[in-house]
């Protein structure tokens, strides 16, 4: 049985100053060590067949009490077949691990940006993940470790615009998940994502489509679509030109901006746009009508720029040429908004459904929506592109009526 040592008072170990290791009592193995006049607490143990020393902290920094304290927790360990140095050892390289792992929410933004901004076909998304999320979520969790954000602390990002700011709250949801979703990814956090909407937030938020009425472009109204066009071919420039066949194609303004004559086949009256310009990412065929490709026929061609609809200096049209055509024309829709470039989409809709039979998800399909329903999307092979021809050019007509035959002449 190992000898026991004197248990020594606070005053008595503040009056040891040998050099050399002396024992204090009150827990096995716990010396104060004196070396050069520096005093230290040591615990010496035996683990297995292994002699160890392990220290406890300065005196008189730990005083005696504490130093027992630590001594008999290591005791513990001990006890149980735990190496404390080594226990302490992993502490410390879990913790370092830890804090290599550590990263805030704004951080994590920062990166998740950066990491997919390549594949963000206008540069504008940048800016409007950067705007939202340093506006309204990073105010509150910004400085939070991702590893920390919960669905509490989601909803008070959430919770103060989700009714007033009601499509803003939406996309700035989405934000938020596809941004923990990447630290989860990257090995910052674990769990399930508390930004998620189905299963999570979509129990304690009202649906965004019940609370805030969808806001249409404004759209010439279409009893008024000939009149409007017949406008727009009086104007000369670029602009109006494209203008005009977009409305003849019921395009995309990006998709027309940036069409090239290499996309075109006139002779078999079709415009492949490729997925990279298309908002769905998949390759959309136009059929052309007479009017469209009489207009693409009146365009000059220059030798070096491939652009259908080249602006100054040979360079794409900005996004508010078109706008501002339709401004200065100054059509306005039943409310008395001025109508936009977008809205002729619209007015291209409400003709196919009100002065037409065909088919609603025709009329879809020339506008390049996506198909909500995955099985509908599934059986749809084909893209009704016969079909669509005599629709587009059914809506030419409409929008640039022929002429009228000749009367007959008097016998």
């Amino acid at each position: 049985m190992p000898k026991r040592s004197r248990e020594l008072s606070a005053i008595e170990v503040g009056r040891l100053r040998a050099e050399g290791a002396h024992a204090v009592g009150g827990v096995q193995g716990l010396y104060l060590q004196v070396v050069a006049g520096s005093r230290s607490w040591v615990l010496r143990y035996v683990i297995g067949a292994r002699r160890r020393r392990m220290g406890l902290g300065s005196f008189p920094s730990v005083p005696l009490a504490q130093a027992r304290e630590k001594a008999r927790e290591a005791r513990k360990l001990i006890d149980e077949g735990v190496d404390p140095v080594e226990a302490r050892k992993a502490v410390k390289k879990a913790a370092a691990a830890s804090q290599a792992r550590a990263l805030t929410f704004k951080t994590a933004c920062e990166r998740f940006i950066a990491a997919k901004e390549s594949e963000w076909r206008n540069p504008k998304h940048r800016d409007q993940w950067e705007n939202t999320l340093e506006t309204y979520a990073e105010p509150v969790i910004g400085h939070l470790d991702v590893s920390v954000i919960g669905q509490d602390e989601v909803l008070r990002v959430l919770d103060p615009i989700w009714r007033t700011k009601t499509e803003t709250a939406s996309r700035l949801r989405g934000r938020i998940e596809q941004v923990l979703d990447w630290a989860k990814t990257r090995g910052h956090r674990t769990g399930e994502n508390p930004a998620s909407w189905r299963g999570h937030l979509d129990k304690l938020l009202p649906k965004p489509e019940k609370i805030a009425k969808v806001k249409h472009h404004p759209a010439v109204p279409v009893e008024n679509a000939a009149t409007a066009v017949d406008a727009i071919s009086r104007v000369e420039g670029v602009s109006a030109q494209a203008l005009l066949f977009q409305v003849l194609t019921a395009g995309r303004s990006g998709e027309i901006r940036g069409a090239r004559w290499a996309e075109f086949d006139l002779e078999a009256a079709l415009w492949d746009v490729p997925e990279a310009r298309m908002k769905g990412k998949r390759p959309h065929r136009v059929p052309l009508s007479a009017q469209a490709i009489a207009l693409l026929q009146s365009m000059p061609r220059y030798e070096d720029c491939d652009l259908v609809f080249p602006g100054r200096q040979l360079q794409q049209l900005s996004d508010m040429s078109l706008t501002a055509c339709m401004r200065r024309l100054d059509f306005r829709d039943a409310a008395g908004r001025v109508c936009v470039p977008h809205g002729w989409r619209s007015t291209f809709r409400d003709w196919a459904a009100e002065h037409t039979h065909y088919p609603p998800e025709m009329a879809e399909m020339a506008l390049a929506h996506a198909i909500e329903s995955k099985v509908e999307a599934a059986y749809r092979r084909g893209d009704m592109l016969a079909k669509r021809a005599s629709m587009m050019q059914d809506w030419a007509d409409y929008c640039i009526p022929p002429p009228l035959p000749p009367a007959p002449k008097k016998p």
